[in-house]
């Protein structure tokens, strides 16, 4: 089992939780768990060709999932998995 936790802005996506469960082999299994539970938080983390949202960061212990395997990334011994969306503003 692995923990994912996500922040504040995207807890209204998710029924208003902040922090699951999930039994994953891989990142892209936790994230198609959640998006079956909620659809409108998939949409916001992986774009219509199931791709990780480009300003959407995934970090695996700690270490970002890009500099990993991406998506692909195995969960094997992982504790915790947390989404954080890039923020901008001017």
């Amino acid at each position: 089992m692995v923990r994912v936790l996500l922040p504040a802005m995207l807890r209204p996506l998710a029924g208003g939780e902040g922090t699951f469960e999930v039994d994953a082999p891989t990142l892209d299994a936790v994230l198609d768990s959640l998006g079956v539970e909620f659809p409108a938080l998939e949409r916001r983390l992986r774009n219509e060709t199931g791709a990780l949202r480009r300003y959407v960061n995934f970090y695996v212990d700690g270490e970002e999932c890009r500099r990993l395997d991406g998506a692909k990334t195995t969960l094997d011994g992982a504790k915790e998995v947390q989404i954080i969306p890039s923020v901008a503003g001017g």
